[in-house]
């Protein structure tokens, strides 16, 4: 009998692509698609719901076709997707009743704010895990309802359903046969009960959404339908679906308390496995469902980075380092020792746990003989101590998941260079590990199908299937450590309004 494989879609804010994973984790074929971005005004960001779909279809139907394998030995679908980007829709005709909102936007900051004026983000807080922040959807569910000419009636009357990309994706797929979404998206629309795990009355009165709307929320590890046969030639299961940061988490086999990821791309999201108690953060750090299995949640806390390889490319772009990041990382390893150049990239403003939108970029402790090889190596080192800010501010909220050895396993395209990776451990004093496969996310969504679909007995074997790590660790020693990190600190305290 033909080994199972399972395929994994992941529909991203700026592209789709489909991965066809073995059993062993091992990637057999992909396909992407490009996402076109609308910015209708200043702060606005929006999709097309519509061309997800169609692109869903397609690479799906590419990376099977790529790998010359037969329909029949894939054993199910996994989905993950950008996690706070919202839709609308017509329960009766399929069709969007506006763009979907994409997680960036920022229309909805006025009402955040009259919410945090009035005391309501404690509240929040409480219940959901989250800030009360545009970038969640709930507050875009409203605005769409109160936005499109006779939406709120509609929803009021059953005729409309709302989800994050993964619930449209599914309802699609299935020819509008399963509304459903799982633990992870529903953690971050602000209407989401933690401790019960389930929609929150008192968070849908106070965001002014009705909960007729909402899809079902089941584990990441499920039965969320078939797909219609038309859309790859036989119906396949879907059995997996988690948010990307989750499906990320999942990826790098952080299942139990104490593990813990931090994904690099243009910022970065880092999070932490809390277990099955949620950690409430005194660090302004976000709570949120790490996964849930077998009825079983896990929690995690989660930072964010505005500014990660944003920094590299700044200097390319901004200072004319030519060559791309491969050059800024060549040009750092050449910087003198101990320069003492700081950069603190707040390009727009600073992420978790400083959480000030007002702070502007800057570099501090430039001398004579400090060039562009240090100001690189600053950059590269701006972001892995803006990881040692996210460590130390979840050590502070959950102090248990650091009772043992800590590690931080890394992915995202700064990852790839062994300089960064080493510098990482050494500013932080942590060991680092560098995923050999670096696309997580995909596969991280393949493996909650895999135990969804039998394929693998749970998630502890399903973490034994994804591809190895190389370590890095710490070499500097801690005085050295110690005197950047109060470098950075006094910087970061410099920029900040």
């Amino acid at each position: 009998m033909a080994e199972p494989l399972l395929l994994a879609l992941d529909q991203g804010t700026t592209s789709t692509r489909a991965i066809l994973f073995d059993a062993e984790g091992a990637a057999l074929a992909e396909a992407g698609r490009p996402l076109q971005q609308f910015y209708p005004q200043d702060g606005w960001v929006e999709h097309d719901a519509g061309e997800i779909f169609g692109a869903c279809v397609e690479v799906l139907r590419e990376a099977v076709e790529k790998a010359g394998r037969r329909l029949e030995e894939v054993a199910a679908i996994g989905l993950t997707n950008q996690r706070e980007t919202v839709v609308i829709w017509d329960k009766a005709t399929g069709e969007p009743i506006a763009r979907a909102v994409v997680g960036q936007d920022r229309r909805t900051a006025e009402a955040c704010e009259r919410l945090r004026a009035a005391g309501r983000e404690a509240q929040v807080t409480e219940i959901t895990g989250l800030l009360l922040d545009p970038y969640f959807s709930g507050t875009k569910v409203a605005w769409l309802l109160d936005n499109t000419p006779g939406a709120r009636a509609r929803a009021r009357a059953g005729e409309l359903l709302a989800g994050t990309i993964d619930c449209w994706v599914i309802w699609k797929l299935t020819g509008g046969r399963v509304h459903a979404t799982d633990a992870t998206n529903a953690s971050r629309t602000l209407l989401f009960d933690l401790r019960r795990q389930a929609w929150s009355e008192e968070m849908c009165e106070l965001l002014e959404v009705p909960p007729v709307l909402l899809p079902e929320v089941r584990d990441c590890a499920a039965d969320f339908g078939e797909t219609q046969a038309e859309v790859l030639g036989r119906a396949i299961p879907i059995r997996g679906v988690a948010g990307d940061q989750q499906a990320a988490l999942m990826g790098q086999g952080c299942i139990a308390p104490g593990e813990m990821k931090a994904t690099y791309g243009t910022g970065c999201f880092m999070l932490i496995n809390t277990g099955e108690t949620p950690a409430p953060s005194r660090s302004r750090l976000l709570t949120t469902v790490a996964a849930r299995v077998n009825g079983r949640t896990t929690y995690a806390l989660e930072g964010a980075i505005f500014i990660a390889g944003a920094a590299i490319q700044w200097l390319g772009e901004g200072l004319g380092v030519p060559g791309g990041p491969q050059a800024v990382d060549a040009l750092a390893a050449k910087a003198r020792a101990d320069h003492g150049v700081v950069l603190v990239p707040a390009f727009t403003g600073l992420g978790a746990p400083w959480w000030d939108a007002g702070a502007r970029g800057a570099i501090f402790g430039l001398t004579r003989d400090a060039g562009l090889a240090e100001i690189a190596q600053a950059a590269f080192d701006a972001c892995a101590l803006q990881t040692r800010d996210l460590i130390e501010a979840m050590r502070a909220d959950a102090p248990e998941a650091f009772a043992g050895p800590v590690e931080l396993r890394i992915d995202g395209g700064m990852s790839r260079s062994a300089g960064f990776a080493q510098r990482l451990a050494d500013l932080t004093g942590v060991q680092v590990c560098r995923a050999t496969y670096q696309e997580t996310t995909a596969l991280g969504a393949a493996l909650f199908a895999g135990v969804g679909s039998g394929v693998y007995a749970d998630l502890a074997q399903a973490a034994a299937a994804r591809p190895g790590t190389e370590g890095f660790a710490p070499k500097m020693d801690s005085g050295r450590r110690e005197a950047a990190y109060a470098r950075w600190l006094d910087a970061v305290a410099r920029v900040r309004t």
